[in-house]
Parts: structure tokens; sequence; C-alpha cells
């Protein structure tokens, strides 16, 4: 599998500097730490023994760094798997950065322990990256059913049997997680509140009715909900509030699994073709992933938001102030009546561009009443161009 993939993130750091790489589970961290520094010294915090001789003794840890750095005359490099189960560890990092040459990758899958506890960050003395699914620059031959039904954490795309990897991964990494995690404590409701948040997959989140269903109070669930963006497996998007001359909805997000997979997973739901609203909000939320990797790994400096008004015109993505509209269709034959939203959003702000991206063949351009152009654009050209940074 690591012969076939190469991954799109460069952590090429300065000597001596330090970083902190985040990412939900399974999503490959590991393999490419260990492949992109392969002489680094590797602490695996998920190894039981390793993580309770940390956690008992914090101090072991600089005293084993300190070893190891006066046996060698080189510049060393140390990563720390799972930072997160031993929060104090980050104490003894910081006086090691301090005052030695070391390097720290420091690896985790969520930060949730560490700002409700207050824990050391570092202050700035390690960069920050993202670590995603795959993306679409990393495979060969993209099959868009395949990513949608699949996704794309990299064991589950290329599986000639995904289920048994999705079911694993949904059913016993997540509980098993927040479990290990002591993030909840009723885990019957939190496994039916996954159902229901994944109904709202690429949607508005109405926590009342998802607390109905779930049998707790609506506090709970927005708690849930926090819960799933702590630990990176999932994440909001707000909407946008510049205020124009039509009534927008300005308070509610739209909420996104990581990985459309995992979603449709999570609602029993089986896609057998690109078409339909099921299909269609998979989509919306894999092109979504794409524009958080691409913002992330390319160090771009954009927000992303929706656009709604109350009388039901919507724009999928609206990036920045409004220097983009991204509308997402699974159609294969965009027509201009479905596009009312963006042509409205577009009548309001002065926007550089507007695409349309979708599964019609050839790019084309449409343009409105007011001599502006929306491009139609088929979802591969679109996304070769977007990590050519042509679209942003």
């Amino acid at each position: 599998m690591h012969d076939i993939i190469k991954r799109k993130l460069d952590l090429n750091l300065p000597k001596h500097q330090s970083a902190f790489l985040w990412g939900a589970r399974k999503t490959g961290k590991t393999t490419y730490l260990k492949e992109r520094f392969p002489n680094a010294h590797f602490f695996d915090l998920l190894k039981s023994d390793v993580y309770l001789k940390f956690l008992k003794n914090p101090h072991l840890f600089r005293e084993e760094i300190l070893a190891i750095l006066d046996l060698s005359s080189q510049n060393q490099t140390f990563i720390v798997d799972e930072v997160q189960k031993v929060p104090i560890l980050l104490d003894e990092v910081h006086w090691l950065i301090e005052n030695t040459n070391a390097q720290f990758i420091l690896c985790g899958s969520s930060a949730r322990k560490m700002r409700q506890r207050g824990v050391n960050l570092l202050g700035g003395r390690a960069w920050k990256y993202h670590f995603f699914p795959l993306v679409y620059c990393e495979i060969k031959e993209f099959d868009l059913l395949k990513a949608l039904t699949h996704g794309l954490i990299p064991s589950h795309y290329l599986s000639a049997q995904p289920k048994k990897f999705l079911r694993a991964y949904t059913e016993d990494y997540i509980i098993q997680e927040i479990q290990a995690e002591s993030l909840v404590r009723n885990l019957a409701a939190f496994s039916r509140f996954l159902e229901a948040a994944s109904y709202s997959n690429s949607e508005m989140v109405n926590y009342a009715n998802i607390a109905r269903d779930c049998g707790v109070d609506a506090k709970t669930v927005k708690e849930y909900f926090q819960i799933l963006k702590d630990t990176l497996i999932a994440y909001d998007v707000e909407p946008y509030k510049k205020i124009g001359k039509r009534d927008i909805i300005s308070s509610v997000p739209k909420f996104y699994f990581f990985d459309p997979g995992i979603a449709n997973t999570l609602a029993k739901r089986q896609l057998t073709l690109t078409q339909g609203s099921d299909a269609g909000k998979s989509f919306e939320s894999y092109i979504l992933h794409e524009l958080m990797a691409y913002k992330h790994m390319s160090d771009k400096d954009f927000s992303i938001s929706y656009w709604r008004t109350k009388t039901g015109l919507e724009v999928d993505f609206v990036i920045s102030e409004a220097d983009v509209a991204i509308e997402v269709k699974i159609s294969k034959d965009v027509r201009k009546t479905e596009l009312n939203g963006i042509v409205a959003l577009m009548e309001e702000q002065n926007l550089s561009k507007s695409y349309v991206v979708c599964n019609e063949e050839n790019p084309r351009k449409i343009t409105i009443d007011s001599g502006k152009d929306i491009w139609i654009l088929p979802f591969k050209f679109f996304l070769s161009q977007l990590w050519n940074g042509d679209i942003l």
C-alpha cells in the first residue's frame, strides 16, 4: 500500500524545529512519520508498557531523551505518537526544547483533554500540521463511487473488503476510543447519537430533533458533537454572516463527518450509483474534505462558510469574504434553473469566481443576466485545478 500512495503533506522542518501533527486515527500519520523520519526515535503511547511508564513517571521521558543526546553527536529527532494520552509529557518536551537541540514531532488524534485541562501546548514552539485521509492528487486512478462508499482512510479505500474495515472503525474504534478517553458516560446514548448524527452529514444541525432521537437533552447532544470535532472525526462549517439585502441564516452550523465512508456506514446507507440525494450529500462532504485538506496542506489562509437565506436559497461553500463561491452538484447535466442560490449570492456580493463542481464530462461557462460568469466544472478538473493552486 505504501508503495502505491505518496502522501501530499510535506513536513519539511528546519533544523531543531518541532511540530504537532494532528489527524484522525488510521489516516496514516504513523506510517508517514516513520517514512519521513526513518532515523527518528519513536515513542508509541498506544503500547501499554510505554503508556504506563510515562504516565506514572513522566520524568523518565526527559531522562531517556537526555541519555540519547549525550550518547550521540548527531542531531536527533524524537516522535511521540498519540501524545494526548499522556499530556503531562508536553511539560517535559517544553523543557527539552528550551534546553537542548532536540527536535520533536508530536502526533495526536485528539486535543480535547489538553484544552480541557489547560495543558502546555508549547506556546508556539511547535508548528502545527494536519493530516487527512487520502486526497485526490494522492490517488492514481480515482474512483468517485469508491471514495464515497469505501471512504478515504487508506486501508479502507484500498481494501477489497471495505465493509469489514468500516464496521470495525465505526463500531469498535470510535466507541472504544471515546470510552478509553472517558469522554462520555452513557455509551448507549452516544451510539444512538452517532447514527442520528450521520443523517445530519452535510446538513444544518437540529439539536432538538437529534436529542429526541437519542433520549438525551439538547445540551448533551451539543457536547457529543463537540467530542466528534475534538477527536477530529467531524467538523462544522459556519454560516456566512455578511449582511446583504436578503434575510440569511447566521447562527446554525452545517455538520460534516471527516470521511464519507464513515458517514454512510453509520447511517447504514449503501450507495450503488453516483446519483440521487444521498450520493449528492456524500459528494458535497467529499468536496469539503478536499477543500479542508488543501487549505491546511498548502498553508493557505482562507475561511470556508456556507450561505443560506431563510427562503431556502443556498450556496454550499463561500471562501473567505465572498471571494469564491462553490456549489456542489452530483448531476451530470447541471441546468441554469438549479443555480438560483449561487446567482442570488452573485447579485449580493462582488465574487471574484463562481464554480459549480459536478459530474459533467467537460468544463463550460454560463453567463448570467448581470454579465457575470459561472464555471461548470467536472469534479476531476476542479480538483486538479485546486491542487495546482488555480482555484483558490
